[in-house]
């Protein structure tokens, strides 16, 4: 691998999203990663949605005082099926009469475009925000429509209806599990292996998915395990972390929840995770399935790489054939195996010095300052 230096080459990235998957992908391919897409679940047609016309007709029969309108693509998509079953100009009647807050400019934008202007909207784009001015303003008494996008809120509607509103969800773009699960699965046992250096949600029903799968199949605590200690999670905004935060998983975030600052963040954390080490007078860098030598990317083969980190757990420090066997893929009793996949290493590496024998005893990585390998270092 001779391309020039990306901050994100070497990593694999596993990506959940079922909209906007392929710009997402790309957008981190073009930084040097390698993706690993699963869409974790998938849309309902609006067209044949039910659940959604019943709470289209229930806002057009008893018009609400307040309507939130969290996505654009929900409040887009909600008008646009309303349309197409002939309820467009009344749900824009029950709207227009309503206090209409829009979480963000994307979504003032849906509520222009719809012929609608919103009431208000957060600076922070923080549904949070919206809560605090709505119980500050008073709810008793008052019927509010909440447009879902996915899943309930229940953060978000509780409080609400504790405080005398009587909430109305009208569940947008309601998701279920993937028609195909193979990839979702090949998915969740890359990361259990630690395949993965980062897992990516853009929704928090993508998130619930992969839990609820793992869940199933029995392996939660597997993955929480390699989520919280391992692979680095990260989440497009708070509302699609929580599902995560509420078992113990503290994925990271951008400051502004857009796929390019998710981007961004990754390009920032992944390096920062990985130290820089001066071995044998080069700066190397190790990473998922590459390693950056004196700034420049490296590809290393699956078996190499496993050695290598097995060496790098210890730096400096001898390890012996034998501990080394038992971290090739596949097993085996043949030490011949390590000698052949320090070979490739070294050949991969391009640095022959970095990996240096200790003869009968077993291989070291040549940090720079690490002294007492013993006789025999070659």
């Amino acid at each position: 691998m001779r391309e020039r230096n990306e901050p994100l080459a070497g990593f694999t990235v596993g990506v959940t999203a079922a909209r906007r998957a392929e710009e997402f992908g790309a957008l981190l391919e073009r930084r040097g990663a390698a993706v690993l897409h699963a869409p974790a679940l998938r849309t309902v047609p609006l067209a044949d949605d039910t659940e959604l016309r019943a709470a289209t007709r229930d806002v057009i029969r008893s018009a609400p005082d307040v309507v939130v309108a969290t996505t654009a693509v929900g409040f887009r998509g909600w008008t646009e099926a309303a349309e197409g079953w002939g309820l467009g100009d009344r749900l824009s009647a029950a709207l227009r009469g309503a206090e209409l807050l829009a979480r963000g400019p994307k979504v003032r934008g849906a509520v222009r475009a719809a012929g609608l202007t919103e009431t208000w909207s957060p600076a922070s784009e923080s549904l949070d925000e919206v809560l605090d001015r709505l119980l500050a303003e008073g709810v008793r008494g008052r019927r509010i429509a909440l447009q879902l996008h996915g899943e309930p809120v229940p953060g978000f509607i509780e409080p609400l209806r504790a405080a005398g509103a009587e909430v109305v969800p009208v569940p947008v773009y309601r998701w279920t599990d993937p028609e195909d699960i193979a990839p979702l699965d090949r998915l969740l046992d890359t990361t259990l292996v630690r395949g993965l250096d980062a897992l990516t949600f853009t929704s928090a029903p993508a998130a619930t998915s992969l839990l609820g799968r793992a869940r199933r199949r029995g392996l939660l605590p597997e993955l929480l395990g390699a989520l919280r200690e391992d692979v680095l999670v990260a989440c497009v905004g708070p509302v699609t972390a929580r599902p995560l935060q509420a078992l113990g998983v503290d994925p990271v975030q951008p400051e502004r929840f857009r796929l390019a600052p998710l981007v961004q963040l990754l390009c920032h954390e992944l390096p920062a995770r990985k130290p820089v080490l001066t071995v044998d007078a080069h700066r190397v860098q190790i990473r998922g399935h590459a390693v950056i030598v004196d700034d420049e990317p490296r590809r290393v083969p699956p078996a190499p790489m496993a050695l290598l980190h097995a060496l790098a757990r210890r730096p400096g420090r001898v390890v012996s054939r034998t501990e080394l066997l038992r971290t090739l893929p596949g097993g085996g009793t043949d030490e011949h195996a390590v000698e052949t996949a320090v070979a490739r290493l070294r050949t991969a590496l391009g640095a022959p010095g970095l990996v240096r024998t200790v003869v009968k005893r077993g291989y070291r990585l040549a940090l720079d300052g690490v002294t007492g390998a013993g006789p025999g270092d070659s």
